[in-house]
């Protein structure tokens, strides 16, 4: 296994910061960005993104640095289709917060990746975020591991709708819904007190009267079979995979790392913060992606690009 770098505590806690990490003073240092920079130069990278690119965005996450998102419980699948009164909850509290991820704009970590796609380093991107914002920072061949928050699918028909469309009808039906919120979560709904809403109105399939919901897996649901074999299809393809902002909790993410190491193929992570992932990888850089991915990008465009 290749050397890894990481920021953190020396396991002697009268040594500080270890030497090798890849943090120093506040400011990015090149022992795992160096290492880092020439796997990326090599060609052949599949990303694998999780929350922690997005935070800069606006966008908070479960596991990162973020205390707020902590403390939110995530809306499972089978109490959204067997319970009105929580599927009227996540309707409420989606509407309130949904502005936060529909008018959130890519950050310099989002428009790293896409450089390094047109520079030819990096290939395809498994995201397990419900965001856009890979696409919307110019990347392409994102494979959306659970789903897209900016779409909304209905359980009866299966046709597909825009968030922003429904957000529409659901102003209308809910004149002047407007409580005060204590905080947004990282699914895109908002922290709300359960009396705020009373008298909030849920609208259905304008096609087919059927229930409609984020069209995104939620936990306790199945990310569909064919996505995930693509998802394996660009790793198993890649020299190396280069996981970004992911403590790698849910095997959702966590599998393809193993993956990954079970056939050689390289591993990288870039996250601030714990990642499961770390026993697996040649290189783990603990810093902010927004300083060390543009990094990145300029060691390999190279002193022709300056």
């Amino acid at each position: 296994m290749h050397p890894s770098y990481r920021l953190g505590p020396s396991p002697d806690p009268r040594a500080g910061r270890h030497p090798g990490g890849a943090r120093q003073h506040g400011r990015v240092t090149d022992a795992g960005v160096a290492r880092l920079a020439e796997w990326v130069s090599d060609g052949g990278v599949a990303v694998l993104s999780g929350a922690g690119l997005s935070t800069d965005s606006g966008i908070p996450d479960y596991r990162g640095p973020s205390g707020v998102a902590r403390r939110a419980t995530p809306m499972t699948y089978q109490e959204f289709t067997r319970d009105p009164v929580a599927r009227r909850r996540y309707w409420a509290r989606s509407h309130l917060g949904w502005r936060t991820v529909g008018d959130a704009a890519p950050n310099a970590g989002h428009r790293a990746v896409a450089r390094l796609q047109e520079l030819a380093a990096l290939g395809g991107i498994v995201t397990q975020n419900v965001d856009g914002l890979h696409q919307a920072g110019g990347a392409r061949d994102v494979v959306e591991l659970h789903g897209n928050l900016a779409r909304v699918a209905c359980l009866g028909c299966g046709a597909r709708s825009s968030r922003w469309e429904l957000e529409q009808r659901l102003t209308a039906a809910n004149p002047g819904f407007a409580p005060a919120v204590s905080a947004v979560n990282p699914d895109g709904d908002v922290t709300l007190d359960d009396g705020a809403l009373d008298g909030f109105v849920v609208v259905d399939c304008a096609a087919c009267g059927g229930l409609l919901k984020p069209d995104v897996v939620y936990f306790g649901e199945t990310v569909p079979p064919d996505r995930v074999s693509r998802a394996f299809d660009l790793v198993m393809a890649a020299r190396t995979l280069l996981v970004l902002g992911s403590s790698l909790t849910v095997m959702s993410g966590r599998r393809f790392v193993l993956r990954a190491a079970k056939e050689g193929i390289r591993v990288a992570i870039v996250n601030q913060g714990a990642t499961r992932g770390a026993p697996y990888a040649g290189v783990v850089v603990d810093a902010p992606l927004g300083e060390v991915l543009p990094e990145i990008v300029r060691r390999v465009e190279g002193p022709a690009a300056a």
